[in-house]
């Protein structure tokens, strides 16, 4: 799992996982570690069929508690004539994945004759559900139908992919990927704090090509824009990512527009800002570019010595500042090697920012191409923080509760 989606510090919050029959049934155990990675309590219920493939007990081994299964299973975790209602009354979300055809049409239709049916019936939160089966029962129209019912009754759905399935048939009805059912889990149980919200986000370097062959360019992952874009589309926000050359992904509610050059980022941001709520730059763009040698590979015999004349680029973060309306608000990064403070002062005044986070890339574990980060964070109205070095997913969050502060 790319780091962006490492979210933790959801402490106290209660997922109960259901786990229906399919040979994808064991995917289940990598979802439960997943979130108890975000630091959730997780229990899970197991239909008989479920059972078939994976047992109780990898579940109880990995932390889930409690685990029930039969409605009328005298040895299951339950101790109560009412665990069909525990759920629904201590759990934040509840997921079920994966969801077997038979499962769905149950729950489309209201039956209740297992535990996990019962559970889902009383259950009055967020109810997330992922499916998986042969193509050609996903495809059936009685699937399908139930499928529609699914989202008009409110369940939060991740639709299955399309590839090859166990039986050797291809098309869709793989499991999704567990990031998306992840995703729209942490979404599910986090703060809407920034619903109705247009974010756009730049992330990940430029490349600026010379020759056929070679470019001028940096060493940024996009990591820090993309926890700041996924911690804002947790948080309810509509979330448009211009990305730069980088080997990430994002969820399917993410919008991303992929670019190479500064010129490019450029123009990307001044179509989509005038649009937008809020701006948040992360990008390191080149603030120059060499003049192109043309469309083939420069051959060192060509010259015995070689120079490379650079022009500057368009400044894309003062652009949208001097642009921003009083109704947007503009977040700018500053990565710097030494004066951090000052560095971040003076680039908030000329680029009209209302929010600033600098971080001292020669400083272990604080720059380019690292999960973590240790920041000094400078707003419009002069509160200064010092952070020490935490996860960038971290970062991200209490930057946008920083700028929900104003």
């Amino acid at each position: 799992m790319q780091p962006h989606y490492a979210f933790a510090g959801y402490m106290g919050k209660h997922v109960h996982l259901g786990v229906t029959g399919s040979i994808a049934a064991f995917r289940a155990l990598d979802l439960l570690r997943l979130y108890l990675s975000a630091d959730c309590i997780v229990s899970a219920t197991l239909t008989e069929s479920c059972c078939r493939f994976v047992q109780p007990l990898s579940f109880e081994a990995l932390g889930a508690s409690p685990v029930y299964t039969s409605m009328f299973n005298e040895n299951h975790a339950g101790d109560t004539a009412f665990d069909h209602l525990e759920p629904g009354q201590v759990a934040d979300a509840m997921v079920i994945a994966p969801a077997s055809a038979n499962t769905m049409s149950k729950l489309a239709n209201g039956m209740a004759d297992d535990m996990l049916s019962c559970q889902a019936l009383a259950f009055d939160g967020p109810k997330i559900i992922a499916p998986a089966m042969n193509p050609r029962m996903w495809a059936n129209p009685a699937t399908q139908r139930n499928w529609n019912t699914l989202g008009e009754l409110g369940f939060i759905r991740v639709w299955p992919d399309c590839g090859d399935v166990a039986c050797g048939d291809k098309g869709q009805g793989r499991f999704p990927a567990l990031e998306e059912i992840l995703v729209a889990t942490l979404k599910a149980i986090s703060p809407q704090d920034l619903a109705g919200q247009k974010v756009v986000v730049t992330l990940g370097p430029t490349r600026e090509p010379w020759d056929g062959v070679r470019f001028w360019s940096n060493p940024s992952s996009g990591t820090m824009g993309a926890c700041m874009a996924m911690a804002a589309y947790l948080r309810g926000a509509d979330v448009t990512v211009i990305a730069g050359p980088t080997s990430l992904d994002f969820p399917s509610g993410i919008s991303v527009v992929p670019v190479t050059t500064a010129a490019q980022m450029y123009d990307a941001c001044m179509e989509e800002w005038p649009g937008m709520d809020i701006g948040c730059a992360t990008a390191a763009v080149a603030d120059f570019h060499p003049v192109p040698y043309g469309d083939q590979k420069f051959k060192k015999a060509d010259a015995d010595d070689l120079t490379i004349t650079f022009k500057p680029n368009k400044d894309i973060l003062y652009s949208m500042g001097q642009s921003k309306r009083t109704d947007q608000r503009l977040i700018g990064f500053a990565a710097e090697t030494n004066s951090i403070q000052e560095a971040a002062q003076g680039k908030m005044q000329r680029k009209n920012l209302d929010l600033i986070a600098a971080n001292d890339i020669t400083q272990e574990g604080s720059g380019f191409g690292v999960s973590t980060n240790a920041m000094f964070v400078l707003d419009k109205n002069g509160r200064k923080e010092t952070w020490p070095q935490l996860p960038k997913t971290e970062v991200a969050w209490r930057l946008w509760d920083h700028l929900l502060l104003d």
